[in-house]
């Protein structure tokens, strides 16, 4: 017992030292500095960069909102036919691949609303629509060490940008403000020349042919009526609806805000991610432009923060503990039940005898001498061992001398008991004459041994139970 004191002792000290190790060695990591090089556009950074003041608004305001951590490919299942309005903001931390853009598209051409929000987008998510291409121009590259919360900086020398024409998106819009560094939106026509396709640009300016998300291309003289108008497949060779671009906010040298139609859906693109980041979204009417882009389609509200680093396919109990020395002294913890686990089975010190155990009972000397004494026929020895133990009992019983004549024993018992001196001493005499060589038989010795635990029981002697009570202790 001392022993594994010890050892358990042991551990509980080494265990003590590991986490004391542990907290001694961990430092907490340095958050590290907003900034527009390496922005974090999440829904989770509550920094001048991410957009969690958005998401909090929204989701406070009642509007259903939520956070997409899976592979965009599941847009195409049960999840995405929930997801009304899919919004991808800023630079992704993974890569957007070809075959995860052609999902995002094909859930946009079934009716969905893609968001995006970014000052350079992957192009494939931008595809044309008709004869209309869409591209962002390269915006200004933000200086080192500018702090995105400081606002003057970030629009110093930008006036507010109104609304190009009142559609859904610019509602209550009376002007937004976006940063510096907001990436011209450039559309571009193909016009067939000679049968081939030469591409024209188109300038983005107040004289472009703008119209309403809403509204179709036709005048009220030539418009289909509603029973054509369901009965039209949803595709933009067939549809009614024009593929050109709708521009509802311009900057100095491109669009800011447009949306076009792809497929049954529709997407919407905004250059300029400070106009929804926690730092931005204050200013002028930014967060009003913001609700207005977000919300202009009933339903799901999906922020895209698989491709932000925020993906559900890891240990949720190993993230939340990422960072802190929990995992670390788990670790160790495991090595150390390893180890022990190891060392049960292995020799530890000098090797030691087995523990010999006596399992022999005391009745075996007795049984093999009874063997013996019945395969001899040696019946007065094995009535000598038994009356003498029985007459050592009756001279304790009797008070005198083991020597004492059997007479004076009997008289002695019958004195003390209510037994007669008779047949005591006719009992003892007759068990002395066979000792001393009087013929025996088998039966005869078997009726004087009855007869010796006859009256060892009537004496309440208890001789046998005592024996055995004896020899059950000596084990």
């Amino acid at each position: 017992m001392r022993q594994r004191i010890v050892i358990i002792v042991t551990i509980g000290v080494v265990l003590g030292v590991l986490i004391v190790l542990n907290a001694l060695s961990y430092a907490q990591p340095k958050q590290q500095t907003e900034s527009e090089q390496s922005p974090d556009r999440s829904t989770y950074n509550a920094g001048a960069t991410g957009t969690r003041a958005l998401f909090d608004l929204l989701s406070e305001s009642g509007y259903r909102v939520a956070r997409w951590r899976e592979p965009v490919a599941k847009l195409s299942g049960q999840s995405g036919d929930r997801v009304a309005t899919f919004v991808m903001v800023g630079s992704m931390l993974r890569p957007i691949s070809g075959d995860e853009a052609m999902s995002v598209l094909s859930w946009v051409q079934r009716g969905g609303r893609l968001v995006i929000i970014d000052r350079a987008p992957n192009p494939r998510l931008l595809p044309k629509s008709g004869q209309w291409n869409i591209y962002p121009e390269a915006p200004n590259f933000p200086e080192f060490g500018l702090d995105p919360a400081d606002s003057q900086r970030m629009t110093e020398g930008i006036e507010a940008v109104h609304p190009q024409q009142p559609t859904r998106l610019t509602r209550d819009v009376r002007s937004v403000k976006p940063s510096r560094f907001a990436a011209p939106i450039k559309i571009s026509r193909l016009i067939n020349v000679d049968e081939k396709a030469e591409e024209k640009p188109t300038p983005v300016a107040s004289g472009f042919s703008v119209r309403d998300d809403d509204e179709e291309e036709s005048t009220p003289d030539n418009r289909p009526p509603p029973e054509a108008k369901k009965q039209a497949p949803k595709t933009n060779e067939t549809t009614s609806v024009s593929p050109a671009p709708v521009v509802h906010a311009n900057i100095s040298h491109g669009g800011l805000l447009i949306d076009y139609a792809h497929g049954s859906g529709r997407i919407i693109f905004l250059s300029d991610p400070y106009i929804v980041s926690n730092g931005g979204i204050k200013l002028d009417d930014n967060l009003q432009l913001a609700l207005n882009t977000l919300t202009s389609g009933n339903g799901l509200i999906a922020f895209d923060e698989f491709h932000q680093g925020h993906a559900a396919t890891g240990n949720v109990l190993a993230v939340y503990f990422a960072g802190t020395p929990i995992l670390a002294i788990c670790g160790q913890l495991a090595l150390v039940v390893l180890a022990i686990v190891w060392t049960r089975g292995r020799r530890f010190g000098r090797p030691l005898p087995l523990p010999q155990v006596d399992r022999r009972s005391s009745l075996e000397f007795v049984a093999s001498m009874a063997e013996l004494q019945q395969r001899a026929r040696a019946l007065d020895l094995a009535l000598e061992n038994i009356y003498s133990r029985t007459r050592r009992v009756l001279t304790r019983y009797a008070g005198v001398d083991y020597h004492s004549s059997r007479t004076e024993i009997a008289e002695r018992v019958a004195a003390r008991s209510a037994l007669a001196r008779e047949p005591v001493e006719a009992l003892m005499r007759s068990c002395e004459e066979a000792i001393n060589g009087e013929p025996l038989s088998e039966r005869r010795s078997i009726e004087l041994v009855r007869q010796l635990r006859e009256l060892e029981r009537s004496l309440g002697l208890g001789m046998r139970s005592r024996e055995a009570r004896q020899a059950a202790e000596n084990r």
